[in-house]
């Protein structure tokens, strides 16, 4: 807890000139970003900082940490979750708070020693506050990197209805253990809503299968048995078929093809449809 008289010091080199300190923060802030935000958002997001900040000091906040403190974390927490959504950068976004340090520069001209050590202690406290903000905004970044990295994964591993009974997961690029699971995932959900008994994984755009990805293959490949669905792997391409060989992995039991027309048509014959008719209706 700071001496009630440091206290007040602080209240009042936020009360300098009274709403012209906070307008001439939100003015300072909105040059910083160069008019990538809104005035008005801009203008009650600092006003009501300034104003729980002023109370926090106030009631006789030390620093960031401070249970005096708590409103004006919320509000900070607030303000970096929205720079984070919006694109801005760490520095822009720890500059709504350094840029009051700004501003309250020319009270150090001719300003008393009081009002000095005022100016430095508030310094200490918006310091921590700028880091604050700057913590806030890394993790809300690494949750919006998270949640995109998810959906682009959903987006990755399409679930392609082929014909009555047959589905076909179509893979491309890396295979790992995430992706995997969203492969198995998603593939045993279509079986259970369009009621297939024949599923085809398709890997001609998976560039490399290593051990680990043989595995992960197998595995989703077993989910799909218990479901009641035959799987037939397509693509593997001659270069994969040696890595296979040379790696020493065991695809017994599991029917291959070297395309996904001929994976099609072994799983049209698996569903009973007449290949000779529907050939003879192309031709």
């Amino acid at each position: 807890m700071v001496k009630r008289d440091s206290a007040v010091d602080l209240v009042g080199l936020l009360s300098v000139e009274g709403e012209e300190l906070a307008a001439s923060w939100v003015r300072e802030v909105a040059t910083s970003l160069g008019g990538r935000i809104g005035v008005a958002e801009l203008d009650r997001e600092l006003r009501e900082l300034h104003g729980a900040l002023r109370e926090a000091l106030r009631e006789g906040a030390v620093d960031v940490h401070s249970e005096q403190m708590s409103e004006v974390r919320a509000l900070l927490t607030e303000l970096s979750r929205n720079r984070a959504r919006q694109g801005f950068s760490p520095s822009e976004t720890a500059m709504s708070v350094f840029a009051l340090k700004r501003v309250l520069e020319p009270v150090l001209q001719n300003g008393s020693a009081e009002t000095i050590r005022a100016y430095l202690q508030l310094g200490r406290i918006l310091d921590g506050l700028g880091l604050f903000a700057i913590e806030t905004y890394t993790q809300t970044r690494d949750e919006l990197i998270t949640t995109q990295a998810e959906q682009l994964l959903e987006l990755s591993t399409p679930v392609v209805r082929l014909w009555d009974g047959v589905i076909a997961v179509p893979l491309v690029g890396t295979l790992d253990s995430a992706r995997t699971q969203v492969v198995m995932e998603k593939l045993l959900q279509a079986l259970v809503d369009t009621g297939s008994e024949q599923a085809i994984i398709d890997i001609t755009g998976v560039p490399a299968v290593d051990t680990q990805v043989a595995q992960h293959l197998l595995k989703t490949i077993v989910a799909a048995r218990l479901m009641g669905a035959e799987c037939t792997v397509s693509g593997i391409s001659p270069q994969i078929a040696q890595t296979i060989v040379a790696l020493g992995i065991e695809f017994d039991g599991i029917v291959t093809k070297a395309s996904l027309a001929d994976a099609l048509k072994l799983a049209l014959r698996r569903s009973g449809v007449d290949m000779v008719a529907h050939e003879g209706v192309q031709r």
